[in-house]
């Protein structure tokens, strides 16, 4: 039996759920569980998580606390964070137990490719492929130098639950940013790598914001998180459902 578990910070994500629930039930191998966390949804996310006979629990609305719950509920050995609006390969969970299988490795992600109903944001791509390079090698060069790598929630990252357990998970306060977080604490328990295998992840923030204005945003968030700046970090980086 698998010991991969999903878990799926959600708020508000009817839109994106249904397709999402479509394409877990074709995963081969299956995950042992799927775990969504509520963060106080007024929509129909809830009950289209338990239609598809998730687990669903309810936390504290912000990624950081509810991917900790997530974790925490979690029965599998490994864990998974999903996006409700990135789409997975049909070999995920394979894909995660045979990267795991590695003890070099602490943290693991996908190279997401950002799509919308009709095309690909090849730019928005390729940015945050080289974010994960320069944004290490700007706000932590010491940690750059030991291979650091900074992976973000669409890069469906994955790791050990027990050494996310003991590294203390992500800041709980944390409503963006938190996987960078959680990128270097895992750093002490091994490498953090980005695979060449691709997951498809939505365009809506593009799509509202333009292409420009996202990228600038992107950047700002980070920059300011790499400066220390935590406090009210979210009003920079508005919801888009």
């Amino acid at each position: 039996m698998s010991s991969v578990s999903i878990v799926i910070p959600m708020l508000n994500e009817e839109r994106a759920l249904p397709a999402l629930v479509a394409h877990l039930k074709r995963l081969d191998p299956a995950p042992l569980e799927v775990v969504a966390v509520d963060g106080g949804s007024e929509d129909r996310s809830r009950a289209i998580a338990n239609d598809a006979g998730w687990r669903v629990f309810t936390a504290r609305q912000g990624r950081g606390s509810q991917i900790n719950a997530g974790v925490g509920a979690a029965r599998g050995d490994l864990v998974v964070v999903l996006h409700a609006d990135t789409v997975p390969p049909p070999d995920m969970v394979g894909v995660i137990a045979e990267t795991l299988a590695d003890p070099s490795i602490a943290l693991a992600g996908f190279t997401p490719i950002i799509r919308g109903p009709d095309k690909v944001r090849w730019g928005t791509t390729a940015h945050n492929w080289a974010k994960t390079w320069y944004a290490p090698l700007l706000a932590r060069p010491h940690l750059f130098l030991r291979g650091a790598r900074l992976l973000f929630g669409d890069h469906a990252m994955f790791f050990r639950r027990a050494q996310f357990l003991e590294s203390g998970g992500c800041t709980p306060d944390a409503k963006v940013m938190e996987e960078a977080d959680l990128c270097v604490r895992l750093l002490d328990h091994g490498k953090v790598k980005l695979l060449r295998r691709t997951v498809e992840t939505s365009d809506r923030r593009i799509a509202e914001w333009g292409a420009l204005k996202a990228n600038w945003i992107y950047f700002k968030v980070g920059m300011l998180w790499a400066s220390g700046v935590r406090e009210r970090l979210e009003r920079h980086y508005p919801d888009v459902r």
